[in-house]
This record gives structure tokens, C-alpha cells and sequence, in this order.
């Protein structure tokens, strides 16, 4: 199981260290942050024990409103699952008591100045991205108009030196050589780089390139959720089908499927063309159209 720790937490977000310093190297495992509302009053039926605890102006002003003794009850419950820590929100102060209780149990106690809603945003959005499963794909990946492409195919075929042509017309990498494949959830595959091979791609006999020095930052971007996996291959006469439709193939990436098609290389053929081709004829079906069907129509009307 993957995990990260309090101190990854704390750094990446730049939060305020109140207690548990000691014990920043807790792991966090779960991808979802609570806030323990329920549990201040007794509930513990459902605690999501492992997960981060996000203590925003509702919890806080609860437990000011509460007499030291009924504080001291309802933090110590919470406190003995042993989260792995505590996040208070907007700033808030007054926290004595809640510092004790988290310096004598090792749970590191932190604060941001951001709001709940804001915050938890992106705590949850990194967490997911964080933990997410995850495997490494030869390849390349690509943004293409705003479509997101996984390019393999066997080594020297040629996925590069196309990815070359696309960031030329003004399409985006993402990844060269090692693609990182994220299952952010039963639908959904995020591509992007092993931070290694960030920004560079490699051309067979010119060598390696940072094609944001080259071409400007719109040439890059960070990771695109993967829509269309193509693979470049060989040439093989009689092989093509020449159907007006072909029958949709998938690729299996972590359990979700995703869209497959081949393309057979040969020299004169404009395969980053094709590519464009591709990813646009994919968004104009997830809008509802398809050539085929009205090309169908055509030819029932012609009939009649």
C-alpha cells in the first residue's frame, strides 16, 4: 500500500508545526481527510480512524463552547485512535488544550491559514494523486488538444521524433520514455512523468532536448488524464482494416480500460496528423456525433 508521510504532508503545504514534532515521520495511507464532528460527541461508529483529521471553525468553536471537563472527554476519544494527525483550519488559535493532548500521544498537531472549503480542496486532490495505485509504461505521453494520449510502441519506432512534430504544431508533452500511469479512480488514468525525464524528450541522433528552453512553456505540462492509447507499428501489407468502423479495442491500464487503436508506419504517412486525427474524431463522439451514422444517412437518403 502506498503511502506518504505527516512531514511530505507539512512541507507541501507549508503548515504550521504546533505539536508532535517528533513524530512527523507518521504515515498517512487513506485518500479522503475527516472532520471529526460526530465523534466530539461521542459517535465512533463509522471513525475513519486513518485518515488525516481536518478540525475546521465548526469543531474549533465547539470545543471553546464545551466546559474543560466535557473538552477534555471528547478530545481524549478522538485522540486514543491515534490519526496519523490533526490539521486546524483558518488560523485559528486558542489551542492549548488540544496541543497537550496531541504532544503527549505523538500525534503531530498542525495549521494553515487557509479556509476549511479551500483547504481541504486541495488537501484531498493531492492526497488522491499521492496514494494513488500506479505503474511505469514505455512510451510516450502527449496532450493534444486537450486530449490525452499514451504513444507506445516498440523502441526506435518512432514515438519521440512524432511527439516532436505534435509539440511543433502546438500540443503539449507530458512524458518521454517513462510514462507514469496513476488510477485516480474506476474511470480515470492520469499520465505523467517520473520528474527524472521532466521536460526532456529524446531524439534519436540529435540527442536529448528540453523543449521548454526550446519551444516555451506551452510546450509542457505537468500530467493529462489519458484518454487514447496508440501504438505505432510496422508496416504490414494485407494487414489494415479497411472498414468505415472499426470495432473499439482496449487497453487494460490498472483495471480501467481505455481506447486502443494501431497505426501501421510507412514512409510518406502523416502519422502526426493521424494523431490529430484521433484525439479530435474522439471528442466529437463524446459530444454525440459519429461520422459513420451520418454518413449512413447520406446513403439512405440516396436510397430512397
Amino acid at each position: 500500500m502506498k503511502s506518504i508521510t505527516v512531514k511530505q504532508l507539512q512541507e507541501r503545504f507549508k503548515l504550521e508545526i504546533l505539536a508532535g514534532e517528533h513524530r512527523l515521520d507518521r504515515e498517512i495511507t487513506r485518500s479522503k481527510a475527516h472532520r471529526p464532528g460526530l465523534e466530539f460527541v461521542g459517535y465512533f461508529d463509522f471513525f475513519p480512524m486513518n485518515r488525516v483529521q481536518v478540525l475546521g471553525r465548526k469543531e474549533i468553536n465547539y470545543l471553546h463552547k464545551q466546559t474543560e471537563e466535557e473538552r477534555n472527554l471528547h478530545i481524549g476519544n478522538v485522540v486514543k485512535y491515534h490519526p496519523p494527525c490533526f490539521i486546524v483550519t483558518a488560523n485559528q488559535e486558542g489551542l492549548k488544550y488540544l496541543m497537550i493532548y496531541c504532544q503527549q500521544e505523538g500525534i503531530p498537531l498542525l495549521r494553515t491559514k487557509e479556509t476549511t472549503t479551500e483547504f481541504l480542496g486541495k488537501l484531498d486532490s493531492y492526497l488522491t494523486q499521492a496514494l494513488a495505485p500506479e505503474i511505469a509504461v514505455h512510451g510516450v505521453c502527449i496532450n493534444v488538444s486537450g486530449i490525452g494520449i499514451l504513444l507506445r510502441g516498440k523502441s526506435g519506432i518512432g514515438k519521440s521524433e512524432t511527439a516532436h512534430t505534435l509539440i511543433r504544431r502546438g500540443h503539449r508533452l507530458v512524458a518521454d520514455d517513462i510514462v507514469v500511469l496513476k488510477k485516480l479512480s474506476p474511470q480515470t488514468i492520469l499520465g505523467t512523468h517520473n520528474e527524472t525525464t521532466r521536460e526532456f524528450l529524446a531524439l534519436r541522433s540529435i540527442g536529448l532536448i528540453n523543449v521548454v528552453r526550446l519551444y516555451g512553456r506551452k510546450a509542457f505540462q505537468d500530467e493529462t488524464r489519458i484518454v487514447l492509447d496508440i501504438e505505432l507499428s510496422p508496416w504490414r501489407d494485407q494487414a489494415l482494416n479497411n472498414d468505415l468502423e472499426l470495432e473499439q479495442k482496449y487497453t487494460d491500464y490498472l483495471g480501467v480500460g481505455i481506447p486502443h487503436l494501431e497505426i501501421q508506419l510507412q514512409p510518406g504517412r502523416d502519422v502526426a496528423g493521424m494523431i490529430e486525427a484521433a484525439a479530435n474524431s474522439w471528442y466529437l463522439r463524446q459530444q454525440g456525433y459519429s461520422a459513420m451514422e451520418e454518413f449512413m444517412k447520406r446513403i439512405e437518403g440516396e436510397m430512397k
